[in-house]
């Protein structure tokens, strides 16, 4: 009771929120009162990969590292726009049981939560986007909150499991689901051993295992995380409208450079089925030239892409919008 009163936590409070961090069935559902806090207690490991960074004050950098940090933001944030949003969330095009798992590890190696979460939160912001619903609308929350707090509110932690029956189908994505911490952290770990094992048999590349922690995971993550949350954000407040939508929604070049073809999110809100979300050859959307050499390979098949006349449908004079 004494630690109750001075922190605002127990023992029972401190001991749930650990089970969390480890296994997100665990987490309780939020009152009304708490669906909106932060809990932050819960959110330690977030705030951690971010303090991290700061490290690299003493950690130092080298070409090899840096090269590794922006490798794994390439490789993390395709799987992230390709697979958690355009196969998960929408499943714009097809693929066998093996490579959906591979993906999704793949995936959760952003340490963005799980597939099935990842895909229940993006399917629940189309069917409410912009509206009072919809948990990272910037017209609905504020600019910030839209960006990040959403992200940490107690009321996002659970998966909304009854958005994604089609993958929950599937005992293996739950499993990396409910144990979303365990492939990032496994990813960390593997870093940290490979820069180790660096240290000696290769000593040329002049790094090590607190090296490649710092820069192949918190840095590269941190980045992945702050450059994927500006679509929720940014996204629906900076840019051009073609289309008519329901809501706020905008295509934005530069954001669509940041992630590989998620700032075509005007388009996107459009016909969110397509693989393609840069309608047209000089919209550039790297995510889906990925996604055809896959599919040259056989990997992926029935890419989906936006039909002609719902391409040329609910147009808005641009001029008026700009």
């Amino acid at each position: 009771m004494e630690l109750k009163r001075r922190t605002g936590f127990s023992v029972g409070s401190i001991g749930g929120t650990l089970r969390c961090w480890f296994d997100a069935a665990s987490e309780p559902s939020p009152t009304p009162d708490e669906a909106r806090r932060i809990d932050w207690l819960r959110i330690v490991p977030f705030l951690a990969i971010h303090t991290l960074c700061v490290s690299v004050i003493w950690v130092g950098w080298s070409p090899f590292a840096v090269a590794v940090a922006a490798a794994l933001y390439a490789i993390r944030m395709l799987a992230v726009t390709g697979f958690y949003h355009r196969y998960f969330s929408h499943r714009a095009f097809r693929t066998s049981r093996a490579a959906q798992l591979a993906f999704a590890v793949l995936g959760a190696t952003a340490a963005q939560r799980g597939p099935l979460w990842w895909a229940a939160q993006h399917r629940h912001h189309h069917a409410h986007s912009d509206e009072a619903p919809d948990s990272h609308s910037p017209r609905q929350h504020g600019l910030l909150w839209s960006h990040m707090g959403w992200f940490l509110a107690r009321e996002n932690y659970r998966t909304r499991i009854e958005a994604v029956p089609d993958l929950a189908r599937y005992p293996e994505l739950r499993f990396l689901d409910r144990y979303d911490a365990v492939v990032p952290l496994l990813f960390a770990v593997s870093l940290y051993v490979t820069g180790e094992w660096l240290t000696s048999a290769a000593p040329a590349l002049g790094t090590n295992g607190l090296q490649l922690l710092v820069w192949g995971f918190a840095i590269s993550t941190v980045a992945l995380y702050q450059i994927t949350f500006t679509i929720n954000s940014l996204a629906h407040r900076l840019g051009t409208r073609r289309y008519a939508t329901r809501d706020d929604s905008r295509n934005n070049l530069w954001l669509a450079l940041l992630t590989f073809g998620e700032g075509w999110h005007n388009n996107h809100h459009h016909f969110p089925g397509s693989t393609r979300q840069g309608f047209y050859w000089w919209e550039v959307d790297l995510t889906y030239y990925v996604l055809r050499l896959l599919a040259a390979t056989g990997l992926i098949w029935d890419l989906r892409t936006v039909p002609a006349h719902i391409r040329s449908s609910r147009l808005i004079d641009e001029k008026k919008h700009a």
